[in-house]
């Protein structure tokens, strides 16, 4: 990269990333404050409770996540040279090798990290922050708020499966990642440091270590191939099996 364009992708004296990633941030918060403002019922007295088919409530509570992806997505155009130079949007066949084999590995890691919690703390502990583990996530928990409506489940999956992975990683292994790696961090550091804000991010403090382990895993896809499209295929394949116990958990 010459002085010209290292000039063009720094914003405020820092990679452009760092803008896109708080922006990211700052929208995903503001996104889950406005709605549960509006949920909370105080919003011109209206009750979200009283509706009858509780899917389409199912479909907003994605919402905030979708929109972690807009900061990266607007700052790649204004700042960047576009989503697929500037992440490798566009997969190959080696990102797809990569991103399954870590897929599996986040599977793998999530789900023995939640067991290893439970055999420390039990199912029986006062503390609820460790008495609701369980080796898999909430997610299915959501199959019983549509009243057996398969056309939700079916999009709440598609969300799952293909969206979120999109907008997370492109925050995540996007432009947190390249931002770090603009400023000389160690590979290493960079891995840990954006696992550890994706488990936080997610806001559930009985998965927090899961979560932490499954971002490593998925965090290697981009560490090994360089590019953000196997990182978004190896979420996805992380996220598929609790998307299929959707439809089995009705």
């Amino acid at each position: 990269m010459d002085d010209g364009q290292a000039r063009e992708r720094l914003v405020l004296g820092a990679h452009w990333g760092f803008v896109a990633f708080f922006a990211g941030i700052a929208g995903y918060h503001l996104v889950t404050l406005v709605m549960s403002f509006v949920m909370s019922g105080r919003f011109g007295g209206y009750d979200p409770l009283e509706l009858r088919d509780v899917g389409p409530l199912l479909i907003l509570a994605f919402l905030p996540t979708l929109v972690l992806g807009l900061g990266p997505a607007v700052g790649s155009r204004v700042w960047g040279q576009g989503l697929r130079t500037d992440f490798g949007l566009k997969p190959t066949w080696r990102d797809v090798r990569i991103g399954l084999a870590c897929g599996a590995a986040a599977l793998a890691a999530g789900y023995l990290l939640n067991l290893l919690l439970l055999a420390v703390y039990g199912t029986d502990s006062d503390d609820r922050t460790f008495s609701d583990v369980s080796p898999g996530p909430p997610i299915t928990e959501l199959s019983g708020t549509t009243d057996g409506d398969t056309v939700w489940l079916v999009l709440a999956a598609v969300i799952v499966v293909l969206a979120a992975p999109v907008t997370e990683e492109l925050l995540f292994r996007g432009t947190l990642w390249n931002a770090m790696g603009f400023h000389r961090l160690p590979s290493w550091v960079i891995l840990l440091v954006t696992a550890l804000v994706f488990a936080q991010l997610h806001g559930e403090a009985a998965r927090t270590i899961a979560l932490f382990g499954q971002g490593i895993a998925i965090g290697l896809a981009r560490y090994l191939s360089g590019r953000v499209s196997a990182a978004v295929i190896a979420h996805a394949a992380n996220n598929l099996p609790p998307a299929v116990l959707l439809f089995a958990a009705r």
